[in-house]
């Protein structure tokens, strides 16, 4: 009788320590869940770059451009909110392709024909299928730009395709061809310059969690 007695009390103890050990581990879980992270933009890790093509069969031209300005609100304890505060200017003149000829006609023939001086925008939406939508004003024209994202750990990806068309932007296209037509001359001895442009945009939030 005294060993059933022994083997119970031995039984309900470690019992006992066994429910104590998971309440500790479920306190020091809600202590993680519990912790709160304030997010803000960073632009020192954001990068823009947007491909021309050019050539019938389509050869990418990358660039990007040399003075963007991004703001947006201080912090958020939502990344989702940061980023869909986002508004952004870009200096046309600043055009970047690493190299200074293309700079220049690119400024002055297609954004200087279409009168577009800076290209301003915002985020308006970022939807839960992955659909993230862009506010774009050129040719003193706002088109909503539809693309891709990502937004993961603070990072956020986005990519889009725009046509320049829908900015009205076709006298730009044209000038530029022009002037530049046998650096677009592929090898059917045909001169094209494609109205369509694709967009990557990446930055990193910065994040304070205490």
């Amino acid at each position: 009788m005294k060993k059933h007695i022994l083997f119970l009390a031995i039984s309900t103890l470690f019992i006992g320590l066994s429910s104590c050990s998971g309440d500790k581990k479920a306190s020091e879980d809600e202590s993680q869940e519990e912790k709160n992270c304030f997010y803000s933009y960073n632009s020192g890790s954001t990068v823009l770059e947007w491909t021309a093509f050019k050539f019938t069969e389509k050869k990418g031209v990358a660039g990007t451009f040399n003075k963007i300005t991004i703001e947006g609100m201080e912090k958020s304890d939502d990344p989702k909110k940061m980023i869909e505060s986002l508004k952004f200017s870009i200096e046309t003149t600043s055009v970047e392709t690493q190299n200074e000829e293309r700079n220049g006609k690119i400024a002055k023939l297609f954004f200087g024909t279409i009168t577009t001086p800076m290209i301003t925008g915002r985020v308006k939406s970022l939807s839960d299928n992955g659909k993230a939508t862009i506010e774009i004003e050129m040719n003193k024209m706002k088109k909503d730009v539809v693309g891709e994202y990502t937004l993961e750990d603070g990072m956020f990806n986005f990519t889009a395709t725009i046509d320049v068309l829908n900015w009205n932007a076709g006298n730009g296209i044209t000038t530029l061809n022009t002037a530049c037509k046998d650096l677009h001359t592929g090898a059917d001895g045909k001169s094209k310059l494609w109205s369509e442009v694709d967009l990557s945009f990446t930055t990193e939030l910065m994040s304070d969690c205490d």
